[in-house]
């Protein structure tokens, strides 16, 4: 908090015409397909123009007091179907992106010293994770290009780089210590690339040499990430578009392949039932009337504590190596090197340019030795200018 991260409020302004003229491009698309002008940021203007002049299903569509819902997974279910459900997911976020950080990080930046100060938040998120706000820096999306550009932005001022290392998988590493089970840490001991191995495992190695071998990846690794998060097949069929039978067949094809997994999710939920919470490998609890359900399904407050463990242990050992880290950089490299930012699993140091490729291989060590898990801690470390340009 107290040191900050520099900005280059020169690219933001630049970044911030060019979302300009994309948002004009996209409204006016927009109004073209709906054949009429009208404020896309109003929820009741959106809803009469999507349900009732151009009579999109509703069914499943819930009502509120505007309309019906435009919300999020509303037009999720029209992408595809209807091109304007997929000009409206884009200029949202588009939207989103410019208001949220562009315009708030020129803002925020302090005029004597170009950086942002973020507030990072020891007890907001119920995970444990630390939280980020104003600006919040956790939710920069990363999965787009719009949001890799924004990090960007973060630059290191002159004669320094920027050291960025995160945690390789490091909630499916804590779940193959905390269950136990063989395969699963086999896999992480031997280095395999895990989504590869669950595939083979699930869909045969015959699969897996064909053409649709990355495909079939990428189902794995939608199904490693959703079990550690209790995905249900309805979910997992909408998410890889295939049949819910299909996708409660791939879960069911998991659980064989790593059973154990399944008897500590089974431990967990009698836990639940009988105590009422669970607990990290720290020994924090979680507990079931913490948590909100209110307009939620039934299995929604089990799913939640199933994952408590293990993403608040993951969270934990990040914590841990924060500390260790602080205190050897001080040690080692004095003001020349130095924690800027946390953003889930990872770390982003400031250090002084001769030093740089030393520091990344202390950050990579303190990192990997926060804590004994049962497979190794694997960490990715990369060097640049800016967070969003590293190698």
């Amino acid at each position: 908090e107290r040191r900050g991260i520099l900005v280059d409020k020169e690219f933001l302004a630049s970044l911030s015409d060019e979302f300009v003229a994309e948002l004009e491009q996209l409204e006016a698309a927009i109004y073209k397909l709906a054949d009429c002008e009208f404020n896309i940021n109003s929820p009741k203007q959106l809803s009469e123009v999507l349900f009732e002049k151009l009579e999109l299903p509703t069914k499943g569509v819930k009502k509120t007091k505007s309309g019906y819902s435009t919300n999020h997974a509303v037009l999720s279910k029209f992408s595809g179907e209807y091109e304007i459900a997929d000009l409206l997911l884009g200029y949202r976020e588009l939207h989103k992106l410019k208001t949220t950080y562009i315009d708030s990080l020129s803002r925020l930046a302090r005029g004597d010293s170009g950086r942002v100060h973020s507030t990072f938040n020891q007890a907001v998120a119920a995970t444990g994770r630390l939280s980020s706000s104003d600006p919040n820096l956790q939710n920069i999306p990363i999965r787009t290009s719009q949001g890799r550009r924004i990090r960007r932005a973060f630059i290191a001022p002159e004669g320094t780089k920027l050291v960025s290392a995160d945690y390789s998988q490091i909630e499916l590493r804590v779940l193959a210590h905390l269950s136990g089970d063989e395969a699963l840490r086999q896999a992480f001991v031997e280095g395999q690339d895990i989504h590869e191995a669950t595939a083979k495992d699930i869909f045969g190695e015959e699969v897996m040499q064909g053409e649709q071998r990355s495909e079939y990846r990428r189902y794995a690794k939608t199904i490693n990430f959703g079990i550690v998060y209790g995905i249900i097949a309805f979910r997992l069929a909408r998410e890889l578009g295939i049949s819910r039978g299909e996708a409660q067949s791939y879960i069911d094809g998991y659980f064989a392949r790593y059973p154990d997994v399944g008897t500590y999710f089974d431990f967990l939920e009698k836990e639940i039932e009988e105590r009422g919470y669970v607990e990290t490998m720290f020994g924090r609890r979680r507990f079931k009337t913490d948590i909100d359900a209110g307009g939620r399904d039934q299995g929604y407050v089990t799913r939640s504590l199933l994952n408590a463990p293990i993403q608040g242990s993951a969270a934990e050992i990040i914590k841990c190596a924060m500390i260790r880290l602080e205190a050897r950089l001080s040690d080692e490299f004095g003001s020349d090197a130095r924690i800027l930012l946390q953003v889930h699993d990872e770390l982003v140091v400031e250090a002084k340019s001769s030093l740089a490729d030393d520091v990344a291989s202390v950050v990579s060590d303190e990192m990997q030795a926060a804590f004994s898990l049962a497979v190794p801690l694997i960490v990715d470390v990369r060097i640049g200018q800016s967070w969003g340009e590293m190698k």
